[in-house]
């Protein structure tokens, strides 16, 4: 098999299962020679693919989805699910049992900066929680480094992380109010290509599936303290007791998939809350936006 290239859109602890694969050597087992490339801008992953320049990335399926929702045309396509459950938390200075959505209405809430789905999701658990997100008192643009600092500070009440912040965040006394996992499915990562070159490159992909779905099941089984060992050389400047709690939390919380199987549950909860967010007009469905004869035929093997 030819060399293949697989784009890491950002660093991420919830993207735990992908490092994983690589240095546990699943892809390696499979027969296959892969580079895993860190581009550190999710657009940017995206159009190396297109431009040929990368073979595969991962990424939130709200990319490929978003595009299609523009033209039926477009040749991103989602396969093999990785996170499947929202991984970002809601942090506060002082602890808030019995914390709801609806509290938002009277606190100053600091809005993640970086990527929009948690946003938009969030967006879509106040709108069911019966409040209007513009009408809240909301602070947008920062980063979640610049939120942790005003949460500290007592600039705002909430600020919205994922995972190594929300562990550094407790540690100095705040705490975790709310999961975003708690809603349920909503899908968050995966691998995505062109159409093009999944079909030239069919038999790579199903092997890098098959890696994913031994990954998935050691995963399952092994403690926190072994995946933060495993992946600690993609976190070096995360202290060994930050990781292994960060990892613990997403374990508990159940966010990473057991298989590469694709729920579509879990994009229709995603694709309800891009459209409540005006983020798309419409779903373009699930067979148009995911590949899942490619994950069956993979594992069917």
């Amino acid at each position: 098999m030819s060399p293949i290239i697989l784009n890491e859109p950002f660093r991420a602890v919830f993207y735990a299962p992908f490092y994983a694969a690589l240095l546990r050597g699943a892809f390696a087992r499979q027969g296959l020679d892969l580079s895993m490339v860190h581009v550190g801008d999710p657009g940017q992953a995206a159009q190396q693919l297109i431009d040929g320049v990368a073979d595969l990335a991962w990424s939130g399926p709200m990319r490929p989805m978003q595009r299609l929702s523009r033209d039926p045309q477009d040749p991103l396509r989602c396969f093999g699910a990785v996170v499947m459950k929202d991984p970002f938390l809601l942090l506060t200075k002082v602890p808030r049992p019995g914390f709801r959505i609806a509290d938002l209405a009277k606190l100053k809430l600091a809005v993640t900066s970086e990527v929009p789905t948690p946003w938009w999701c969030l967006q879509d658990d106040i709108r069911r929680a019966g409040l209007d997100p513009k009408a809240l008192d909301l602070v947008l643009g920062r980063t979640m480094a610049q939120n942790s600092d005003s949460l500290l500070a007592g600039e705002v009440d909430v600020v919205m992380l994922f995972e190594p912040f929300a562990a550094a965040l407790e540690e100095k006394g705040a705490s975790v109010c709310y999961a975003s996992a708690s809603r349920g499915p909503t899908s968050y990562s995966a691998f995505y290509a062109t159409r093009e070159r999944i079909k030239a490159r069919r038999a790579e992909f199903q092997a890098i599936i098959r890696a994913m779905a031994e990954t998935q099941a050691w995963i399952k089984t092994a403690s926190a303290a072994e995946i933060a060992a495993t992946v600690a050389p993609r976190f070096q400047d995360v202290p060994q007791g930050r990781l292994q709690h960060a990892i613990a939390r997403y374990q508990s919380l159940g966010i990473w998939c057991e298989t590469p199987h694709f729920p579509a549950d879990a994009l229709a909860r995603l694709a309800g809350a891009m459209i409540s967010s005006g983020a798309m007009t419409h779903h373009p469905g699930y067979d148009l936006c995911v590949d899942a004869e490619l994950v069956e035929s993979a594992l069917a093997a």
